[in-house]
């Protein structure tokens, strides 16, 4: 490959760009191309303990306590509870399951894209992938944008508050998430520690709150009596009470947030000594226990405090308004326990709030990096954390301000985020226990399907705001990234070239004399197919003799944009010499076999073509889909744009 002199790169521009995706360390399908980007100090990810892992994700999964038994208490009134039931057995029966599965299947924090990327090739297979990334980057940017929205609303209602940031909340939002991102620019790898004491504080703060609450709801029996009579009044039979709250289920799907999270994490899970990057058993059976132990946990508060909010809050409270909408236990914190204690309250909300921003961001910096660029759908420096962390901060500042900070309005497209990605992670699942023979989980992952499936729907249906905000994810990341490859388009994009013996016996015996390379469209592969096409190069380029080695390309998969290049060299009819090579684009291993050559050889090889006509036009969109085209004006000019010298660039004839 050239080994072209850059100046020294700027200080800004090295701070931006150190540290290449910190987030995707071990990732199995690491190019050459990669390796060879990463900073050469701490490679290697040592990673922390399940438990502390846990934290990281459960400052989103958690921090949804701050809004969720409202959001219950809005969509299901007085069966609050009964629907929170029906949340937590799809929770535990349905997603925990599929999830742990995930985790097996993908190991490295992919999730369940990666799992369906196998499932699908051309592309096809890559408009799939960038339709989930865009349904990926609304889940966790509206985690971003929501959660620093919630925290900013419990930071204006706070009642020591009210008068001084009465109408700044959009202000407070933007500054939370500003300061997200600051933290991520600094350097932010892991902030488990963090995380850890936030989620102990938030966590123990909470069960104060549940246990008053119990206390209150023991103390006035009559609560309890009050709800029963005016729920059988309104509901009737215990049948009609399950029926609706199935129906209101998928109003209450922010509570499956933090699965997807959970798995966006899991490169940082310690695992075992001997675990390796292709057979991590020890990071696969501890975040099995970091999901399952989450989803216990988090089931007993959302069951909990459902309960104590709808019987101990009036319904009118909830509302748009209300002093509890979107603060349901921040209410009764400051209700039962005082105003210091529900200040205290507040803090540890708006923090681990804002904080759950953390574990989106991560989640996205884990994702994007290993699709976009190794897709050729994005620039080199999307592969660096810095960059990524400043155009994920403009977007949440952006979708902030379309939503006006509001988290009532922000709830429809966070939801189709999670839903979309929980329903294509259980399709999945289902599809690797059919690949598998195991008929039992192959059954029950298409029944948990089928209901993500079902809430989907119902869910954009109710809520279409949010599959629009989705589609406007899809659009804007299958727009730049078809930009990005276009732009891209005529970069040398071959990770590596090997050769075998035979191959390089033939470059080494030209080496002495003139290398001469005729490029070939392999037809019949017959004695007169080979005579023919010398006799052809010979008579159009007026070149005597027959000292030519044939290079045949066979394009396996075009929408790849990076591959590594195996040569072969082989003799046919006992006197052609042919090297046959397989690539996503034909041009471009033309180019990387004859950078290779010049470089292992010291001489400049020659390459000629037979000119094909056509429309050029149509000829270009060939190479950009296709991988092939009119070959030899683009060989040269992808020869061009990576050996800028003039002198040294292989020569490219065309008769």
């Amino acid at each position: 490959m050239p080994t072209t002199e850059h100046p020294p790169p700027g200080r800004l521009r090295s701070w931006m760009l150190e540290g290449l995706s910190d987030m995707g360390k071990g990732h199995p399908h690491r190019t050459a191309q990669d390796s060879a980007a990463a900073p050469p100090a701490h490679t290697e990810h040592k990673g922390q303990r399940w438990y502390r892992v846990m934290c990281l994700t459960g400052v989103d999964y958690f921090s949804t306590l701050g809004y969720q038994p409202g959001i219950a208490a809005l969509a299901a009134g007085l069966l609050s509870p009964v629907a929170t039931i029906v949340l937590v057995i799809v929770t535990l029966a349905g997603a925990l399951p599929v999830y742990r599965r995930v985790a097996e299947e993908s190991p490295h924090g992919e999730g369940s894209i990666a799992m369906l990327e196998r499932l699908l090739s051309f592309w096809k297979g890559k408009l799939f992938v960038l339709t989930l990334l865009g349904f990926a980057a609304t889940d966790f940017l509206i985690t971003i944008t929501l959660s620093a929205a919630d925290a900013s609303t419990h930071l204006v209602e706070n009642p020591h508050l009210t008068s001084v940031l009465h109408d700044r909340q959009m202000v407070i939002t933007l500054l939370l998430v500003a300061l997200l991102g600051a933290v991520f620019l600094k350097g932010f790898l892991e902030a488990i520690g963090v995380a850890v004491v936030l989620v102990v504080v938030y966590l123990g703060l909470n069960v104060v709150v549940v246990v008053v609450g119990l206390w209150h709801v023991v103390t006035e029996g009559h609560v309890v009596t009050d709800w029963a009579d005016a729920l059988t009044a309104e509901h009737g039979n215990v049948l009609a009470m399950i029926g609706v709250s199935l129906l209101v289920f998928p109003k209450l799907a922010l509570g499956l947030s933090g699965f997807e999270t959970g798995v966006a994490v899991m490169p940082h899970v310690q695992g075992d000594p001997d675990d390796t990057s292709a057979h991590p058993a020890g990071r696969i059976r501890d975040t099995k226990k970091l999901l399952t132990t989450a989803a216990l946990i988090m089931s007993v508060f959302l069951i909990a405090t459902s309960f104590i909010t709808t019987v101990l809050i009036p319904e009118k409270e909830f509302e748009s308004g209300g002093q509890a909408n979107g603060r349901a236990l921040a209410y009764l914190s400051h209700e039962y326990l005082g105003n210091a204690f529900g200040t205290v309250y507040d803090a540890s909300t708006i923090a681990i709030l804002w904080f759950a921003g953390a574990s989106a961001m991560a989640g996205l910096l884990n994702l994007m990096p290993r699709y976009l660029p190794r897709y050729g759908m994005a620039p080199h420096w999307a592969r660096a954390v810095r960059p990524m962390v400043v155009v994920f901060t403009l977007v949440a500042f952006l979708v902030t301000w379309i939503f006006d900070a509001d988290v009532d309005a922000q709830g429809g497209a966070y939801a189709t985020g999670v839903l979309v990605l929980m329903s294509s992670a259980a399709i999945a699942v289902t599809i690797a226990a059919r690949r598998a023979r195991q008929r039992g989980w192959t059954v029950g992952f298409a029944v948990v399907s089928a209901v993500l499936l079902y809430v989907t729907v119902v869910n954009v249906i109710e809520r279409p705001d949010g599959v629009k905000i989705g589609a406007c994810f899809i659009a804007g990341i299958i727009l730049v990234s078809l930009l990005s490859r276009l732009a891209r388009a005529f970069e040398l994009r071959v990770t590596s070239v090997t050769l075998d013996d035979m191959a390089e016996r033939f470059i080494r015996d030209m080496a002495s004399r003139k290398i001469r390379f005729i490029a070939n469209e392999p037809d019949q592969r017959d004695r007169a197919e080979y005579r023919d096409k010398i006799e052809q190069i010979r008579q159009d380029n007026d070149i005597p003799g027959e000292d030519f080695v044939f290079v045949e390309v066979t394009v396996v998969d075009p929408s790849e944009f990076e591959s590594g290049l195996t040569v072969r060299g082989e003799v046919l009819h006992h006197r052609y010499r042919v090297l046959t090579l397989e690539s996503s684009s034909i041009s471009n291993a033309l180019a990387a076999l004859l950078l290779h050559t010049r470089d292992s050889t010291g001489c400049i090889p020659h390459i000629y073509f037979e000119w094909t006509e056509g429309n050029p036009f149509a000829n270009f969109l060939r190479f950009f889909l296709f991988g092939q085209g009119e070959v030899a004006p683009v060989t040269r000019e992808v020869l061009r744009e990576a050996e800028p010298d003039r002198d040294r660039r292989p020569r490219v004839h065309t008769g």
